[in-house]
């Protein structure tokens, strides 16, 4: 096969990359957000009274930094092996984050929950230090920590492969419950960032992902009624 071929049958394997031009929407306006809303500017704070009950747990930052890892390769993983999955998981994902786009740039949002001190000194407090110094506590509402944590475990419940082996679909559920609860843990995310990202995921599941429920309930019932009958 030449060059050229192998480059065609490429682009024909793989032509639902195109899905990654995303990034060029959404890269350059939370770029603009990041930079217009700051600790400086005029925004609204999100707080509620539960989150001054919830401690500061500096372990938190290792589920919280794993987020970017677990998103990434599950992304990936849906990219090479299950197509019609790429397509759900970037349909959930992409529409949460243009909601969240929209949000962040007609209502103007931040946190006011970092300490100033920490009680502790060691690697991990190092590594949130890092954190805060990187990721400025604006633009907090919804969580998309909170939300693609949400959608990337309902999209491995959804592959057979993936929630046929336990180990994955457990361990997901198991980093994914981490991650939101490092969201309160590290003070990254009010309770109300966390509950209205729950919302939205709510929302967007049954526009989504209702149909193929749907469709595989419909399979089962019809093999449960051949089977009862002989067929």
């Amino acid at each position: 096969m030449s060059s050229r071929s192998k480059f065609k049958t490429f682009i024909c394997r793989y032509k639902h990359a195109w899905v990654f031009l995303y990034i060029f929407i959404y890269m350059p306006w939370f770029y603009y957000l990041e930079h217009h809303v700051t600790e400086t500017s005029n925004f609204h704070i999100i707080h509620a009274a539960v989150d001054d009950y919830i401690p500061f747990i500096e372990y938190f930052i290792i589920p919280y930094l794993l987020w970017f890892v677990f998103i990434a390769v599950t992304f990936i993983w849906f990219f090479f092996h299950d197509v019609s999955g790429f397509y759900r998981l970037a349909a959930f994902l992409f529409t949460g984050m243009t909601i969240f786009l929209i949000i962040s740039t007609v209502y103007p949002n931040g946190l006011n929950l970092r300490p100033v001190h920490f009680e502790r000194d060691n690697i991990f407090v190092d590594m949130v230090k890092i954190l805060y110094r990187t990721d400025t506590p604006t633009n907090v509402l919804p969580s998309i920590h909170v939300f693609n944590s949400i959608g990337v475990c309902i999209a491995i419940s959804h592959n057979k492969t993936l929630s046929g082996r336990k180990v994955i679909h457990y361990g997901s559920l198991i980093l994914g419950t981490a991650i939101i609860l490092a969201t309160m843990f590290l003070k990254q995310h009010s309770v109300i960032d966390v509950t209205l990202a729950g919302c939205m995921a709510t929302l967007l599941y049954p526009v989504i992902y209702a149909k193929e429920s749907r469709n595989a309930y419909h399979a089962k019932t019809k093999r449960s009624v051949k089977k009862a009958i002989g067929e």
